[in-house]
C-alpha cells in the first residue's frame, strides 16, 4: 500500500500591494453615488409618499419587519453552511488515503484551494441572502403569528380554537420547512467539503471511509434534520383539516382514521432514527446510519402511504356514502361559516305564473324604482351628453348608487368626469400638457336609474361644468381616479398666475370660443418637490430630466402619483385584498371613492375554498383588472374594512366595518393607528356604503352548492346549482370556430322588496338555474345592501341574507329562457323592427329579475344605436322597456305601459317612467303559451304582426320612403354640427326632424311590406 503523502502547505508569501489609481477611487466613489441615489429615488419617495398619507407607521412596522426577516434568514442560512465548509476544510485529514480516486482528486483539490476563502464565506452569503429574500416575504405570517385572536370556535377533530390554524400554524410550518432546507444544503455542503478534503472516501478496495471528525459533523446535521421531518409529520396532522378531496375539502375519513395515525407514527419514529444517527457519532459503523435512513424510507412507504391506500381502496371507496358523511357535514358546516352563511334565511317561493291585473299593486315601491338605465350600455351616452369635451370621460360601467332627492332614497346612475389621458393623445403632446397643465378631471354626471326622457336619453339629475343638480356645492376638482396621469406637478405661492386647466365656460374645444378657466391646486396631496434633493429622486425615479430643469416648479410644487384610488388603499392596508369595483360617493361636500377591503385565509379547518379570480369574473369584470388587489384563492372572507380615497387630495381613511373579524381585529394590534373605529363614520357617508358585490359573489358561488345542507344530499350532487350565464351577452368564438361559455349574469343593485318584507330595501341579489339540465329558475338570493344614514352605526337588516328556493314542481323560467323568447317572439321581433331604421342597431339593456306580484318579473330595457356605417351619433337611446311574467310579454315605450300590457290593462302600480309619453313608438304583447299577440303603432293602429296601415300622404310609398330618409341624413347632419359647436336649440330642433322623418320612413315602410328597411339586429351585445 502506498505511503500517505502529507498535504503540501498553502503558499504563505504575501501577495505584492497594488496601488489604487486616483481614477478607480473615482469611478467608486461615482459607482456607489448612483446606486445611492438610484436605491434613495424608490426607498425614500416611497417613505416620502407614506408620510403624506400620514401612514408611515405601517410602512416602518413591513419594512422593520421584514429586515428583521431578512437578517434573520440570512444567518440561520448561512451560518450552518458557513460552518459546515469551515469544519470541512479545518478538520480535514493532515495524511489523507492516497488510492486511485484520491489521486483523481488531487488535482481537483490544487485548483480548487485558491478559491477556498471565497466559497466558504461568499457562497453561504450569496445563497442565505435568497433564503432571507424568501423569509422576509411572510412577513404577514409572522404579524399573525405575534397577534392572535380567538375565533371562539373549535375544529371538530383535534378541539383546537380556528386561530390556531390561521394564526400560528402558518408560521410553525414555515419554520419547520425552512429549517429542513437550512439543514438539507449544510449536509449537500458538508458531504461535498468532506469529499474535497478527503473526510469522506471511497475506494474500490476500502469501500466508504468516514474520518471521525466528518462522522460527528455528519451524524449532528443528520440528526436534527431528522428530528425536523418528525415535527413536520406531527405538524402535518394538522394541516390534513384543509386537504383536498374531489367531492370537498378537509379531512376526510381515510385521513382521520389512517393518515392522522401514520403521521404520528412517522412523528414517532424520526425520534427512533435520530437516535441512530447520534449513535454513529460515536460508533464507526456505515451500517447504522444505512439502517436509519432505510428505516425511515420504509416507513414513509408502509405507514404513510400504503397503509392510507389500502384504507382508501378497500375500506372507504365500498362504503363511501357512508363512512365520508361525517367528515362532509364538517365540510358543509364550517364552509358556510367562513363565508358567513350560517345564518342564511332559506324562504320556499312557489311564483305565481298569472298575469293578473292589480297583481303589483302591494310591490308599488318596488316597481317605481326598477332601474331602466343600464350602468353597462349608458356610459356612452353619458360620454356623448356629459362629458363636454374630449379630454374628460367617464369610466365603463357605470356606478350604481342611491341618493336623497326631495326626501326620499333614489336610485341612481353616476358617472365621474375624469381626465383621460388614453382617450386624447396626451402622450404625444409637450411635458407641461402632460405635467403641469392637463391634470385633474371635473366633477361627476348621474341619472335617475329609473326615468327617462322622452327622446329615450338619461333623466340627469347632476350634470354640467360645474355641476348643477341635487349634489350641491362640493369639491369637484378630481385629481385622483382610475385615469389619472401618472404623476402631475401642481401647487404654487399664494398669488402665482395659475396653470392648470380647470374647465372651459361654453365652445367645443379649446381652440374655439369658450373662455378657458385655471387653477392652482390648493390640497396637500403629493411629496414636496420644491427643494433639488426631493427633485433630483423623483427624476430618477420617473426618469424625467424634466422635473429638475423645468421652470415650472417652484418651492410649493407637489408632485401627485400612484393616483389610482385601489392601488392607494393597498398601499397603506397591504393586508387587505380589495372589490374588484370602486365607486363615487358625495359625501360631506367631497368627491369620494369608495373601496371596500377584505380579510381572506386558506387556513379555515374544512371549509372550502373559491378561486377569487374565477368567482369575481362576469360580464361586467375582467378579474385580471384587479388581480394585483387580492389574494388568488379563499375558504374564509370577511368584508372588514371600508375605505375612502378623496378624489380631490387623495387622502385614504380606513374604516373598521367587521369588528368581531378576528383577522382585523389581529391587524388592528399590528397597526394600531391605521384604521378608524366605525363611530367615525358620517351619517352621510354611511347612507353610501353597500354591500360588496365581490363578497356576494363568493357567496352565491358557495350557495351553489352548499344551499344543500344535509351530507347525504350533498354527496349525491343531485340538486347543485350554477349562477346563470349573461343572456345580453354573445358567447365567445373560440381560435377553432366553437363557441365557448358565456361568462356568468353579474349581481344586480336595485331598490325592492322582498317576499315577507314590510318595505323596500336598497338589494344585491342573484339567480340560480340548475347546473345541469333545463335553464330554469332554481333560486334567487339577495342581500340587504341599506346601510341607513346613522353616523357610526349601519342598519340593524344591513347584511341580512335571504334564499328563494324555486320548487322543481313549478317551473319558472330562467334568465336564458326568458331572453331567448324575447329575441324570438315574433311581435317583438315586429317591434323592433319599426324602431329600427337602416342605419341603427338594437342593444339587449341588463335583465333584471324582481320577486314581485306573487312571482317573477323580468324587465329589460332596450336601446337604439346608430351603427358604425350609419355615420350618426353612436350612443344608445332607451327606446323600449321588454316584460315578462309568466306565460305573458309586454312590450312598449316605457315600463309603466309595458307592466299594464302584461298585467290585463292594470298592474295597480306606477313606474319611475309613467309621465313619459310616446304615442308613436310601437308596443303590444304577446302570449308564449298560446301564441296570440298584438302589435300598436303610430298612436294606436293595432296589427297582429303584419303592420297597421299607415296614413298615406302625396306621392308613392317608394318616393315618400326616399324624401323621409333624405330629409333624415339632413336632419343628422344638422343635429351633429350644433352639437360641435355647442348650440343645444339647435339640437333639439334637429331631433324633433329626426323623429319627424323616423315616423314617415317607418310608415312608408310598411306600405312597402316592411322589407325596405332591413330586418332588426338580433340584440347585439349588452
Amino acid at each position: 500500500m502506498p505511503r500517505p503523502r502529507p498535504r503540501p502547505a498553502p503558499d504563505a508569501s504575501p501577495s505584492e500591494s497594488r496601488k489604487v489609481s486616483p481614477l478607480a477611487i473615482t469611478v467608486g466613489v461615482l459607482a456607489v453615488l448612483v446606486i445611492g441615489l438610484v436605491v434613495a429615488s424608490e426607498v425614500w419617495t416611497k417613505y416620502l409618499w407614506m408620510d403624506q398619507l400620514e401612514y408611515t407607521d405601517v410602512l416602518t412596522t413591513r419594512w422593520g419587519t421584514q429586515v428583521v426577516l431578512f437578517l434573520g434568514g440570512l444567518v440561520l442560512f448561512a451560518v450552518p453552511l458557513f460552518l459546515s465548509l469551515r469544519l470541512a476544510y479545518t478538520k480535514r485529514p493532515v495524511y489523507p488515503p492516497v488510492t486511485r480516486e484520491q489521486e483523481a482528486l488531487e488535482q481537483f483539490r490544487a485548483a480548487v484551494d485558491p478559491l477556498r476563502r471565497g466559497l466558504t464565506y461568499g457562497a453561504p452569503v450569496v445563497i442565505g441572502a435568497f433564503g432571507g429574500l424568501a423569509l422576509s416575504r411572510r412577513w404577514q405570517d409572522v404579524q399573525l403569528f405575534l397577534h392572535p385572536q380567538e375565533f371562539g370556535q373549535t375544529d371538530p377533530i383535534f378541539g383546537n380554537d380556528i386561530s390556531f390554524y390561521v394564526f400560528t400554524l402558518p408560521l410553525i410550518d414555515m419554520v419547520i420547512s425552512f429549517g429542513q432546507f437550512v439543514l438539507l444544503v449544510a449536509i449537500v455542503g458538508a458531504i461535498i467539503g468532506h469529499f474535497i478534503y478527503g473526510g469522506v472516501s471511497w475506494g474500490q478496495e476500502s469501500g466508504l471511509e468516514v474520518v471521525r471528525a466528518a462522522r460527528r459533523h455528519l451524524g449532528v446535521l443528520a440528526a436534527i434534520y431528522v428530528v425536523l421531518l418528525g415535527a413536520g409529520h406531527w405538524f402535518q396532522r394538522y394541516d390534513l383539516l384543509t386537504a383536498a378531496h374531489p367531492r370537498f375539502e378537509g379531512a376526510s375519513y381515510a385521513d382521520v382514521n389512517a393518515i392522522l395515525p401514520a403521521q404520528t407514527i412517522l412523528a414517532i419514529a424520526s425520534l427512533a432514527v435520530a437516535a441512530l444517527f447520534v449513535v454513529w457519532i460515536f460508533r464507526s459503523d456505515w451500517r447504522i446510519p444505512a439502517i436509519g435512513a432505510g428505516l425511515m424510507i420504509l416507513s414513509t412507504l408502509v405507514v404513510g402511504n400504503l397503509y392510507p391506500w389500502a384504507v382508501q381502496q378497500f375500506q372507504v371507496q365500498p362504503n363511501e356514502r357512508a363512512l365520508e358523511q361525517e367528515y362532509i357535514q364538517h365540510n358543509i358546516d364550517a364552509t358556510r361559516a367562513a363565508f358567513n352563511l350560517d345564518t342564511i334565511e332559506e324562504v320556499p317561493y312557489t311564483a305565481s305564473t298569472d298575469a293578473e291585473p292589480g297583481a303589483l299593486r302591494a310591490d308599488a315601491s318596488t316597481t317605481a324604482q326598477i332601474r331602466l338605465m343600464d350602468p353597462n350600455i349608458i356610459a356612452p351616452t353619458f360620454e356623448q351628453r356629459e362629458a363636454n369635451r374630449r379630454y374628460w370621460g367617464f369610466d365603463e360601467p357605470l356606478s350604481v348608487d342611491r341618493y336623497e332627492i326631495d326626501g326620499e332614497l333614489q336610485d341612481t346612475v353616476i358617472g365621474v368626469r375624469e381626465l383621460r389621458p388614453d382617450t386624447f393623445g396626451l402622450a404625444d403632446r409637450s411635458w407641461v400638457d402632460q405635467h403641469i397643465i392637463y391634470t385633474h378631471g371635473y366633477g361627476t354626471a348621474a341619472a335617475y336609474g329609473n326615468r327617462r326622457n322622452a327622446d329615450g336619453e338619461p333623466s340627469f339629475l347632476q350634470s354640467g361644468v360645474p355641476g348643477q343638480g341635487a349634489f350641491g356645492e362640493y369639491e369637484e376638482r378630481v385629481y385622483f381616479g382610475r385615469y389619472s396621469p401618472n404623476y402631475s406637478i401642481v401647487g404654487a405661492p399664494e398669488g402665482s398666475e395659475p396653470e392648470e386647466f380647470d374647465y372651459q365656460r361654453g365652445g367645443a374645444d379649446e381652440e374655439e370660443g369658450g373662455e378657458q378657466v385655471y387653477n392652482t391646486f390648493t390640497g396637500d396631496g403629493g411629496p414636496s418637490v420644491g427643494g433639488f434633493v426631493n427633485q433630483l429622486l423623483y427624476a430618477i425615479k420617473f426618469r424625467d430630466p424634466n422635473i429638475v430643469i423645468s421652470g415650472y416648479l417652484n418651492e410649493e410644487s407637489q408632485i401627485l402619483y400612484d393616483r389610482d384610488p385601489q392601488q392607494r388603499v393597498r398601499e397603506v392596508a397591504p393586508f387587505l385584498s380589495l372589490d374588484s369595483q370602486m365607486y363615487p360617493a358625495v359625501v360631506d361636500g367631497e368627491l369620494v371613492w369608495v373601496v371596500d377591503g377584505y380579510t381572506t385565509t386558506t387556513e379555515y379547518p374544512y371549509a372550502q375554498s373559491v378561486d377569487l379570480d374565477t368567482t369575481v369574473n362576469d360580464s361586467q369584470t375582467n378579474p385580471n383588472d384587479t388581480a394585483a388587489n387580492r389574494e388568488r384563492s379563499a375558504n374564509y372572507m370577511r368584508n372588514s374594512v371600508k375605505a375612502t380615497v378623496n378624489a380631490f387630495d387623495g387622502s385614504v381613511t380606513l374604516y373598521t366595518w367587521d369588528t368581531e373579524d378576528p383577522i382585523l381585529q389581529a391587524w388592528s394590534e399590528v397597526f394600531p393607528d391605521a384604521l378608524r373605529p366605525p363611530s367615525e363614520i358620517s351619517g352621510e357617508l354611511m347612507s353610501h356604503l353597500r354591500y360588496p358585490s365581490d363578497f356576494f359573489k363568493a357567496q352565491r358561488e358557495i350557495l351553489s352548492t352548499y344551499h344543500v345542507s344535509v351530507a347525504d344530499d350533498f354527496y349525491t350532487q343531485q340538486d347543485f346549482w350554477q349562477v346563470p350565464p349573461d343572456p345580453t351577452v354573445a358567447a365567445p368564438q373560440n381560435p377553432d370556430g366553437s363557441t365557448g361559455e358565456q361568462d356568468p349574469q353579474p349581481p344586480m343593485y336595485l331598490t325592492m322588496q322582498m317576499p315577507g318584507d314590510e318595505s323596500p330595501r336598497f338589494m344585491l341579489s342573484s339567480s340560480f338555474i340548475p347546473s345541469e339540465g333545463q335553464n330554469v329558475l332554481t333560486g334567487y338570493l339577495a342581500v340587504d345592501s341599506e346601510t341607513g344614514s346613522e353616523s357610526g352605526n349601519p342598519a340593524e337588516s344591513f347584511g341580512d341574507m335571504s334564499l328563494l328556493v324555486l320548487p322543481a314542481s313549478n317551473p319558472v323560467n330562467g334568465p336564458g329562457q326568458v331572453q331567448a323568447t324575447f329575441n324570438a317572439e315574433p311581435n317583438v321581433s315586429q317591434a323592433l323592427n319599426l324602431l329600427q331604421s337602416g342605419n341603427s342597431e338594437v342593444i339587449n339593456g341588463n335583465l333584471l329579475t324582481l320577486p314581485v306580484g306573487g312571482g317573477l318579473l323580468y324587465v329589460q330595457p332596450v336601446y337604439l344605436q346608430s351603427s358604425a356605417s350609419g355615420g350618426g351619433t353612436q350612443y344608445p337611446l332607451l327606446q323600449m322597456v321588454l316584460v315578462s311574467f309568466g306565460d305573458r310579454i309586454g312590450f312598449a315605450p316605457t315600463l309603466d305601459e309595458a307592466l299594464d300590457l302584461v298585467f290585463g290593462g292594470d298592474s295597480g302600480a306606477s313606474a319611475g317612467d309613467a309621465e313619459v309619453t310616446d304615442s308613436d313608438a310601437p308596443s303590444g304583447t304577446a302570449d308564449t303559451e298560446t301564441g296570440e299577440g298584438t302589435v300598436e303603432e303610430d298612436g294606436g293602429d293595432e296589427g297582429s304582426g303584419d303592420g297597421g296601415q299607415a296614413t298615406t300622404g302625396d306621392g308613392t310609398a317608394q318616393e315618400r320612403l326616399d324624401a323621409a330618409l333624405a330629409d333624415m341624413d339632413a336632419a343628422v347632419a344638422d343635429a351633429e354640427a350644433a352639437m360641435a359647436e355647442g348650440d343645444w336649440t339647435a339640437y333639439g330642433e334637429a331631433q324633433d326632424r329626426i323623429a319627424d322623418a323616423l315616423n314617415r320612413a317607418l310608415a312608408a315602410n310598411e306600405e312597402l311590406g316592411g322589407g325596405a328597411l332591413g330586418s332588426p339586429s338580433d340584440g347585439g351585445e349588452g
